[in-house]
């Protein structure tokens, strides 16, 4: 009998002590940062739909920079402003000492996608801008993770430096790569990333290296009816230019990718123009082929000119390196992104996402995406797509980034339905989810600083021991007005 209840005690306290253990085991999500993060939604969600409601262009972004600005002031951070020649570009820091980690913050909007926040097309102002790729939540979910890293080294008294960069011109103008050119991410150890999207996943893909180049051709004008003879049409140069790129497009790399707009073609058909210009993207996914095919295009524009008398010279607008994707940081941010989970919408925030999809001709039952986090895939080369400034950062400093779902699954890039949605709780509740991901992260490689020195090992296997960084957009000062309407 003795021997019975001294065994029952013993089973009895060994309980006791597992579920004493269990129950002091701190979750990963206890702590000062999320704390501060929970607590903060209404500060967030008023702050984004304030940068949503003022949407301003590349280098233009005087309000919605300012307001990143003031935020990270009252929250204990330096601002330096202005840097790399472009007045709206910041670089905000808090802490000292090792390791220091960047994260990236954009706020540009883009230009004629204008819209309310209601699941039909609805233009607040037709032709005016919009944050149709998320800018908005973007940047406000880069700061908000910021904060909270800053919440956690406080609460905790732990040695660190955390560091916003505040990057403009993200769509088409290349403000991160001024910032890299200019030296501004040296003594960083790590940079993290996001962007809006339509789910929950890390990012594993190349992306495309661009040039963004002007081709201006002049000519002599002349009254086209009277004496057509003594002109050249400059608009002629064009259309020869591009017609000759139409026809070189079947024997280049099919991920490759070019596309141009007529920025201006002349004031009057009975003028002959002698001024005319064309804006051009052209995209490979590796820089060795983009350089060939950015060669050939101007080969291009020189047979043009010939062939019409005129004259063509161009200007680099910007360019982007591709991305280089470091698996053991997107190891990492996936652990976090399970943990935190996908993005939970409420009754009104359904019956919003299901009008989107309505219209979009889509089953709602893609909608069920948004509170998924997907698996992490195997990094891939990309076959075409779109591109990014963050495509140098990642080629200068160890560099993750992943998306949350900002935007309703179904919905296009750069789309009325992604502006309408990033202005809404829903653009909210996916800049938390990101700022939660950023803090975790940020989190783990402070205390254990081998999770760096792995990352940077990986670093520098891929890019090469005689990797040398030289920028696609050379020595030019940055494009500020590239977006002025002229």
């Amino acid at each position: 009998m003795k021997k019975t209840v001294v065994f029952f005690c013993l089973i009895m306290a060994v309980f006791t002590f597992a579920h004493a253990q269990k129950k002091n085991k701190k979750s990963p999500l206890d702590n000062a940062a999320i704390a501060y993060l929970d607590r903060s939604f209404g500060m967030y969600d008023r702050l984004q739909k304030q940068i949503w409601s003022h949407p301003e262009l590349g280098f233009l972004e005087t309000q919605s920079s300012a307001e990143h600005q003031q935020h990270l002031r009252e929250n204990g951070f330096s601002v330096e402003v202005g840097v790399a020649g472009m007045p709206t570009a910041y670089v905000a820091t808090y802490g000292q000492g090792a390791p220091v980690i960047g994260i990236l913050a954009e706020f540009d909007a883009l230009p004629g996608l204008s819209q309310d926040t209601v699941p039909y097309h609805k233009p607040l102002i037709e032709g005016g801008n919009g944050h149709a790729c998320g800018h908005n939540v973007f940047g406000v979910g880069s700061i908000a993770g910021a904060i909270a890293v800053k919440q956690w080294l406080e609460t905790n008294h732990r040695e660190g430096t955390i560091k916003v960069f505040g990057t403009p011109a993200e769509e088409g103008g290349g403000g991160k790569v001024y910032m890299v050119r200019e030296g501004l991410f040296k003594g960083t150890d790590i940079v993290l990333d996001w962007h809006p999207g339509t789910g929950n996943a890390v990012s594993v893909g190349s992306g495309t290296a661009i040039q963004m180049i002007d081709y201006t051709f002049r000519g002599v004008a002349a009254h086209a009816a009277g004496s057509p003879d003594k002109g050249r049409s400059a608009l002629d140069g064009v259309e020869a230019f591009n017609y000759m790129v139409n026809l070189l497009r079947e024997h280049v790399p099919t991920s490759s990718r070019i596309h141009y707009v007529i920025v201006n073609g002349g004031e009057a058909p009975n003028v002959v123009p002698d001024y005319a210009k064309v804006s051009y993207y052209i995209r490979s996914p590796k820089r060795d082929i983009l350089k060939d095919l950015t060669e050939w295009i101007e080969q291009a524009s020189e047979g043009a000119a010939k062939g019409t008398q005129t004259t063509v010279s161009h200007e680099i607008i910007s360019g982007f390196y591709e991305l280089l994707g470091n698996r053991r940081l997107q190891e990492l941010v996936q652990q976090k992104l399970e943990l935190v989970g996908g993005v939970i919408y409420d009754e009104r925030e359904w019956a919003f996402a299901r009008e989107i999809v309505k219209g979009l001709n889509q089953n709602d039952t893609i909608l069920a995406n948004v509170a998924k986090v997907q698996p992490l895939r195997e990094e891939r080369p990309s076959q075409g797509g779109g591109s990014t400034d963050v495509g140098d950062v990642s080629w200068n400093v160890p560099t993750v980034s992943f998306n949350t779902a900002v935007f309703v699954p179904g919905s296009a890039g750069h789309s009325w339905q992604n502006a309408a949605a990033s202005g809404t709780t829903i653009g909210t509740k996916g800049l938390i989810n990101a700022a939660k991901v950023f803090a975790l992260t940020a989190i783990d490689l402070y205390s254990n600083p081998q999770l760096i020195q792995e990352a940077r090992l990986e670093f520098e296997k891929k890019r090469g021991a005689d990797f040398q960084y030289a920028p696609l957009l050379g020595n030019r000062k940055p494009a500020l007005d590239y977006r002025v309407k002229k």
